[in-house]
């Protein structure tokens, strides 16, 4: 069932003070309204300009706020994020999608926190805050940034290569090695083939 505090829409129309509700209904609240969805094991407070999706085992939250109190594993999804209590317990959590910020709150017993990254446990007490697409604008992120990576690999290498080229050649070590020897056994072989003889006394 659906109880109503204020003006609340159920489908796109407004409700008196309360109504049968099925899977799929979407609820409505005003700034100044909120609404509560009663069902076995599971009670769910609208808060205040909010949209959500009932759908029978979860409840998916297109904006605003709700505070979940279950025993049923009743589970919230909003964007990518999904919040699940820990075991069938009673488990009291509050969900709030703003601005695309995802907060969350364990009022009483554990959650588990899943989206395309992984899962994670927000124990009784803590809160937290996630991106409701955090996934796709990392992902977006890291494509950039592998895009920027792979150009300035490409700029290193041309300028790694022209660096070496650009420098004087025969300042290498092993070129200068070469010239020296060269030089050396030019000197050899002058003194070797000269025709000039080494002793003065001709024959």
């Amino acid at each position: 069932m659906l109880y109503s505090h204020g003006t609340a829409l159920l489908n796109g129309n407004s409700i008196a003070r309360s109504s049968a509700i099925f899977s799929g209904d979407l609820v409505q609240t005003s700034a100044d309204s909120g609404a509560n969805i009663h069902a076995t094991g599971s009670s769910v407070l609208v808060l205040n300009d909010s949209l959500v999706q009932y759908e029978g085992n979860a409840i998916k939250l297109e904006h605003g706020g709700v505070t979940i109190s279950t025993s049923t594993l009743l589970q919230t999804r909003t964007g990518d994020v999904v919040v699940s209590p820990v075991s069938g317990v009673w488990t009291e959590f509050e969900v709030r999608d703003v601005d695309g910020k995802v907060q969350i709150a364990a009022r009483k017993g554990g959650l588990t926190i899943s989206d395309t990254t992984g899962t994670t446990t927000l124990a009784q007490g803590q809160q937290t805050t996630r991106d409701e697409s955090q996934s796709q604008d990392d992902s977006q992120a890291q494509n950039d940034k592998d895009k920027d990576n792979k150009k300035k690999k490409k700029k290193g290498g041309a300028g790694g290569i022209y660096t070496a080229a650009s420098g004087g050649i025969f300042n290498s070590p092993v070129v200068l090695g070469i010239g020296v020897g060269l030089a050396a056994g030019g000197a050899v072989w002058v003194l070797v083939h000269n025709d000039d003889p080494v002793s003065p006394v001709k024959p």
